[in-house]
């Protein structure tokens, strides 16, 4: 994404761009995170302009932790507020490695601390009324149900779902392979359930769409071409619309949901934190706030003297 973009933004749009080349070859984050930092960085720089300020260099703390003030007024998500302090930080570090400024300010302010929500996550029940309102008698059917069985299975961003393709498909094994964050691999196991809807949609649905015999992409359109996250998110909401569920519905709720029935399920947490492809075992913690009547329940079965005899 092009900095030249955004109309808005009077200055620093070479340091920009520059940046996000750097973010993009040297770093080999993904497309849809370079687009975020790039709406974020835009976001700043429309402030600190609109403040007056024409050089990077005459950027003060003062104005720096009012724009992160700002931030948290909004009532972003935690993760949302995270990426843009990261964005910011990232980019004056680069700049004061590159000696474009003498000073990587950043450094020196503690970053305000944003509420963070328990990711909300679907029961089983709701994921088995979810699946049952597919019509897996259709091609489309067919293919939404493997969607929806491999993302719950292996616990996917969308993103890697979208890029999956069929060199991914560890069938003997029944394993995926897996390309995160920053390009970094992993191999997630596929459940029983979710290979069976795989391999019916690879071997009757896939090809009978597919136009461009390069196309190795997984999940394709009916038009036989890759499916986009706009488009994952439309066929999930499509089912969800007609039945009463307790949380509202997005593609990412079935990864919270994978991590938190494994949790539940007695999962070491940091096997959790493999197959979700987390850096940082901090990042993984956010599912250990379950609630308080599971706690109850487990320690009423294992505590020996939970129960009166």
């Amino acid at each position: 994404m092009k900095i030249n973009n955004f109309k808005r933004l009077k200055y620093f749009k070479e340091e920009c761009n520059n940046y996000f080349n750097y973010l993009k070859y040297e770093k080999c984050l993904l497309e849809n995170t370079t687009d975020s930092y790039c709406y974020d960085l835009t976001s700043y720089l429309n402030y600190i302009g609109d403040n007056g300020v024409k050089s990077m260099n005459n950027i003060d703390k003062n104005l720096i932790q009012n724009f992160f003030k700002h931030i948290l007024s909004l009532e972003l998500s935690h993760n949302t507020c995270h990426r843009y302090f990261a964005a910011i930080r990232g980019f004056h570090k680069y700049l004061a490695d590159e000696k474009i400024i003498t000073t990587d300010i950043t450094s020196l302010i503690e970053l305000p601390k944003s509420k963070r929500k328990i990711p909300e996550a679907l029961t089983l029940d709701e994921i088995n009324l979810l699946v049952k309102q597919i019509e897996t008698n259709t091609q489309t059917g067919i293919r939404d149900r493997a969607i929806i069985e491999v993302l719950y299975s292996c616990g996917l961003r969308v993103t890697e779902l979208t890029n999956l393709t069929t060199r991914d498909i560890i069938i003997n094994e029944e394993m995926l392979r897996v390309f995160g964050k920053g390009s970094k691999e992993r191999v997630v196991p596929i459940g029983s359930i979710a290979m069976k809807w795989l391999k019916i949609y690879m071997t009757d649905v896939r090809g009978q769409v597919l136009k461009n015999i390069s196309e190795n992409t997984v999940f394709l359109n009916n038009k036989g071409v890759k499916l986009t996250r706009a488009g994952i998110w439309w066929i999930i909401n499509n089912y969800a619309k007609n039945i009463n569920l307790s949380i509202k519905i997005h593609p990412h709720i079935f990864r919270h949901s994978f991590a938190t029935h494994l949790l539940e399920g007695g999962a070491d947490l940091r096997v959790i934190q493999e197959l979700l492809g987390h850096s940082s075992i901090n990042t993984t913690q956010i599912y250990t706030n379950i609630d308080n009547y599971y706690l109850l329940e487990v320690h009423r079965q294992c505590h020996p003297r939970a129960k009166l005899v």
